[in-house]
């Protein structure tokens, strides 16, 4: 049969694409992915509470425990906070440069072998973190290659969930991520909140050393899961994409479901790759650039879009919370408990995450980026009000926790998981890791640099901004939602290849509109049978053993 002939037939096929169904075992080994996230998260609670522990602080500080109750020197009771921004954000430097380097790390590895090699790096860092007693560095040492691994994990995990997650539930599964990282901080507070008290090196030992666990299950579970598919097109190995796709569906691999997605996948890469030719290694890295920043599809709008949606995230300031949470609370005076607070508003985003399951699918991303940033505007600015108005009243500061709380349900629910999904959506495959790990080291870099800075702008002996530094993450939330109306696609329902389509025939605030008209096997000569033609599969097969 010709190649026109074949063209003609798949175009009357039905273009939202046939699926094969999610079966239990599909959804588990997805979601077990996803326990990447608690790397993340488990770093930023454990460190907001060893932070404040008292047996941490006169450790490093040389003052003596007595000094915390003495109103007149309990200001003296804290760590620099030049020492805090270098203890925090020295984790964010590390995993900005981890991320980059995945990228190409997953593309000649695989995307599972590169999330393994993150774990073993993590696991020196711990390592380094745990043996410290006295002085920083082995802390700074430890949380730098920690942060190296996690950088690795974070860029690739997401990468990995998209590319073998069923279409019609990827957006749960995906955001079942930012869930595990929401379990990782709650784990850490719990844990935190358990040892504070301990008068020897446990207190903070304890916290540091558990991470280990969480390193040592993902590696050996990923060891039982299989590569990415998309991985093994872009390498040409055809054979072995049909394999592990067919134990992603649980379908055999002559089965229709396995050859029309197969097909679509094979189809896109070609199409991508006479579009953006391959060459050298810089030239790889170049792709992520080229195009008109006014086409919404082209390689530099994807990419800006990816690392702008992740700066949006980290300015959002949820992680002043998780990473400053307790010495903040401390701050306020009046709470009895802070590191009780920290657990209370850790609970909130666990207990709040899940609801994106449901809404991320049923609404879509752009609604729910809008109405979270929405909401989290208006939660900032009452904070900032009332601790700028009456900060010392006791009635005040309850109502200031509350609308934390609150803040962090609309973080929790939107914003928390649709920027993780929507990276994971908008790549095409030839820079699809490379893409993924640019906004991820973007997300990084913007941690990085809030946590550089915001123990200036709270500290006591430097800006001692107090409540007030919430007019500034309530401004850049308002900048969020305006970011979100203007640039934000609809891929909710979109296989990864038809998301590329949809970019280039609308715009963004016209996107959920949209509905796919052809397939890319239609347009690169899909067979009657529902496989490509021999001539394009070979094609593959020679340029990914070029790769």
């Amino acid at each position: 049969m010709s190649i026109e002939k074949s063209r003609a037939l798949a175009a009357t096929a039905d273009t939202s694409r046939i699926e094969s169904p999610v079966t239990v075992k599909a959804y588990f080994m997805c979601a077990f992915a996803a326990f990447g996230g608690i790397f993340f998260g488990y770093d930023s609670g454990y460190i907001n509470g060893v932070l404040g522990m008292r047996y941490f602080i006169t450790l490093h500080t040389g003052l003596s425990p007595t000094l915390l109750d003495n109103p007149d020197t309990a200001d003296q009771f804290a760590i620099s906070a030049s020492n805090t921004s270098l203890i925090v954000s020295i984790l964010s430097a590390g995993t900005f440069f981890g991320a980059i380097v995945a990228g190409d790390v997953a593309d000649f590895t695989g995307r599972r072998t590169t999330i393994i090699l993150g774990c073993g790096v993590f696991i020196i860092g711990v390592i380094l973190q745990t043996a410290s007693s006295t002085g920083l560095g082995l802390i700074v040492a430890g949380r730098l290659i920690a942060g190296f691994g996690v950088g690795f994990v974070s860029a690739i995990i997401i990468l990995y969930m998209s590319e073998i997650s069923p279409k019609r539930v990827r957006g749960a599964i995906v955001s079942g991520y930012q869930f595990c990282i929401t379990v990782g901080i709650l784990l850490a507070s719990c844990v935190n909140y358990a040892t504070e008290d301990r008068n020897d090196t446990g207190s903070y030992r304890i916290p540091i050393a558990i991470q280990m666990l969480w390193a040592i299950i993902l590696a050996g579970g990923l060891f039982l899961l299989p590569e990415s598919p998309r991985y093994f097109v872009k390498r040409g190995n055809i054979p072995r994409a049909t394999e592990v796709l067919a134990r992603l569906r649980g379908q055999p691999r002559d089965s229709e479901y396995i050859q029309q997605e197969l097909a679509e996948i094979i189809a896109n890469h070609e199409y991508e790759l006479k579009v953006t030719p391959q060459g050298s290694y810089f030239a790889s890295w170049a792709n992520c650039f080229k195009g008109s920043l006014w086409q919404g599809h082209s390689n530099l709008r994807r990419t800006i879009l990816g690392t702008s949606m992740q700066m949006m995230q980290q300015w959002t300031g949820v992680n002043f919370i998780f990473y400053f949470g307790t010495t903040f609370f401390q701050t306020l005076g009046t709470i009895d408990n802070p590191f009780l607070i920290s657990l209370i508003t850790t609970l909130v985003n666990v207990c709040s995450t899940p609801i994106s399951f449901w809404t991320i699918e049923r609404f879509g991303r752009r609604p729910l980026l809008l109405w979270g940033a929405l909401g989290m505007v208006i939660c900032q600015f009452i904070v900032a009000i009332a601790g700028t108005v009456d900060g010392s009243n006791p009635a005040t500061v309850r109502a200031e926790i509350a609308f934390i709380c609150i803040f962090i349900f609309f973080f929790a629910s939107t914003w928390g998981p649709g920027a993780w999904v929507v990276i994971g959506e908008i790549f095409p495959l030839p820079i699809r890791s490379r893409g993924v790990a640019l906004s991820t080291a973007s997300n990084w870099l913007w941690n990085c640099i809030i946590t550089v800075i915001t123990p200036y702008m709270v500290g006591t002996d430097q800006g001692n901004l107090g409540p007030r530094v919430f007019f500034v993450w309530g401004s850049l939330c308002t900048c969020a939602f305006i970011y979100a109306y203007f640039l934000i696609p609809e891929t909710k329902g979109l296989s990864l290849e038809q998301v590329d389509r949809m970019l280039e025939e609308t715009t963004p605030r016209t996107s959920a509109r949209w509905k796919p008209h052809t397939t890319f096997a239609a347009d690169m000569g899909l067979t009657a049978e529902g496989t490509l033609a021999p001539e394009i599969v070979g094609d593959i097969e020679r340029k990914g053993s070029a790769v």
